[in-house]
């Protein structure tokens, strides 16, 4: 068995800023903004898995911002946690929040940073963890 050992050089408070960067792209209803965003957080092929749906690459992920823009104008990602990381992976907690404060969602999303730093997969989960 051979043992491999991968070091991404990632500062917290970048992964942090990636984070907080993509959350806002993903309810920003301009499109060239949106896609500039995306440009500037995620790898080309970065693939992201939300119930319900999933895509791969930048324009994948832009068509499902569209799709929660669809359902929730107005509304904005902010994360609840702090991002919790290692190696290259971290976790966040996070709610979508409407016009008016109320909390339309919230979930965890568990994500895996390539060498740049920029997101690679992105796996988010709805409401709490049950018991």
């Amino acid at each position: 068995m051979t043992n491999t050992t991968t070091t991404h050089a990632i500062d917290l408070s970048d992964q942090t800023a990636v984070v907080d960067t993509w959350l806002a792209a993903y309810t920003e209803p301009d499109a060239g903004r949106r896609a500039q965003l995306i440009a500037q957080t995620w790898s080309t092929d970065g693939y992201l898995a939300d119930p319900p749906f999933d895509g791969t690459g930048h324009e994948a992920l832009s068509g499902l911002a569209d799709v929660v823009l669809t359902h929730y104008a107005g509304h904005t990602f902010r994360r609840t946690t702090a991002v919790d990381a290692h190696h290259e992976f971290a976790r966040y907690g996070w709610e979508l929040v409407g016009p008016d404060g109320t909390v339309s969602a919230a979930g965890t999303d568990f994500v895996t940073f390539a060498p740049d730093g920029k997101l690679a997969r992105t796996v988010g989960f709805f409401g709490p963890l049950e018991a």
